[in-house]
């Protein structure tokens, strides 16, 4: 017998994204299109502070956005967890270009702070807003297995 995680237990992102607490969420956070830092380094932050200390910045005119009606699907037939949520919309979207958006835990909305925040996971998106409302279609945001 091999040494395996049972598909419900498969990773900690669908245990926040599952989290009931009314404070609690999930949020976007568009980031720059200058400076971002390569992978290898970003993959490595534990607090959204510390990302956000290094070259790679938070696009803060457009703003951060609760993601919305978060699921999580346990998929025993490709042994892995996948999370998805409603469509994220930026309206009237202005500022600098972005090239990727940050999903991030939040554990208190009402008093968290970056210090606080949890990165999840990383998306290449680009976009220039140019006063137009950007939409990111989400088709599952993130995949455990």
């Amino acid at each position: 017998m091999g040494t395996f995680v049972l598909n419900v237990a498969k990773g900690r992102i669908a245990h926040y994204a599952s989290l009931p607490n009314a404070n609690d969420a999930l949020i976007a956070i568009p980031i720059e299109a200058s400076g971002v830092e390569a992978d290898a380094t970003l993959i490595d932050y534990d607090t959204v502070a510390a990302l956000l200390a290094g070259p790679s910045n938070e696009q803060t005119t457009m703003g951060r956005k609760v993601l919305t009606n978060v699921g999580v699907t346990i998929d025993d037939a490709n042994d892995r967890v996948a999370l998805d949520s409603d469509n994220i919309v930026w309206a009237a979207a202005t500022g600098n270009p972005i090239s990727d958006i940050l999903i991030a835990y939040d554990p208190d909305t009402t008093t968290g702070t970056d210090a606080d925040l949890i990165p999840l996971s990383w998306h290449d998106f680009a976009a220039t807003p140019d006063g137009t409302d950007i939409t990111v279609t989400v088709n599952d945001f993130a995949r455990a297995s």
